[in-house]
């Protein structure tokens, strides 16, 4: 006898793309090959195709793979380590990461990134034009580890935060944050507002509210959550969960 059909053979996913946000579990995501990479690959999460203001995807490399060159695009960028080493320069700045790992390189800066290591690397790498502030000078590189990361607790409501790259610095047009949660607890209202979203679950799960639907997320999830989809997270599970989150802040409405 034949073994029976697998599920998901017939499209059953939990992936979904709406007008205003998007769901992509790593299950079913194709990687990009592009010409100043080599031995790396990146699996794009989301573009201004998908209607994000930003570039959002998992950088892949084997050990030896990185940039050919050093490259300068005039986008900044941030790296967070999820697996093996990265080695990263930003003009004459230098770190060498390792997981929990992070780094803000900076608009014009001349950058290269490297898998130092004898592992599959795997990165958060997310780009975007920096947008100017009058009068305040853009920022400079910036290197960091999550564990040396100060956590903030939001009273006893079993909510915490991790702030990456700062908190209300108005020379940065966006930023990194950890958002944890403890068992049962969840975000403390019903979000809407101007901030556009990238979240990428690092551990636990959870009900993430999009719009009107609920929908279950795990390790290693992505959603992209446009400027004013109503949102909520509740904790689930048997233990805590948290996630990495990208918002754009701290500059005008552009018209």
């Amino acid at each position: 006898m034949r073994a029976p059909v697998p599920p998901g053979v017939i499209g059953h996913n939990r992936s979904l793309v709406s007008r205003n946000y998007a769901v992509l579990p790593p299950d079913g995501m194709f990687p990009s090959f592009v010409p100043w990479l080599d031995k790396a690959s990146v699996f794009y999460q989301a573009t201004p195709k998908l209607g994000a203001g930003f570039a959002q995807g998992r950088l892949e490399a084997v050990p030896g793979g990185g940039t050919v060159a050093p490259r300068e695009d005039g986008l900044e960028h941030f790296l967070y380590v999820l697996e093996g080493t990265l080695d990263v320069a930003a003009d004459a700045a230098t770190a060498m990461l390792e997981p929990g790992g992070f780094a803000y390189i900076p608009a014009g800066a001349r950058y290269s990134l490297r898998n130092a290591g004898d592992v599959l690397l795997r990165a958060v790498w997310i780009s975007r034009p920096y947008v100017e502030a009058a009068g305040i000078a853009p920022p400079a590189a910036r290197f960091g580890t999550r564990d040396t990361t100060p956590v903030t607790r939001v009273d006893d409501s079993g909510r915490w935060r991790q702030y990456l790259l700062g908190n209300l610095d108005m020379s940065m047009d966006f930023e990194m944050n950890i958002m944890g949660f403890d068992r049962g607890t969840h975000f403390h209202c019903v979000e809407t507002h101007i901030m556009e979203h990238g979240l990428l679950m690092l551990e636990g799960q959870g009900l993430q509210l999009l719009d009107r639907d609920w929908h279950e997320v795990w390790t290693g999830d992505f959603i992209w959550m446009g400027p004013f989809v109503p949102q909520q997270f509740y904790c689930t599970g048997w233990g805590g969960a948290a996630y990495l989150l990208y918002k754009d802040v701290n500059r005008e409405v552009a018209f």
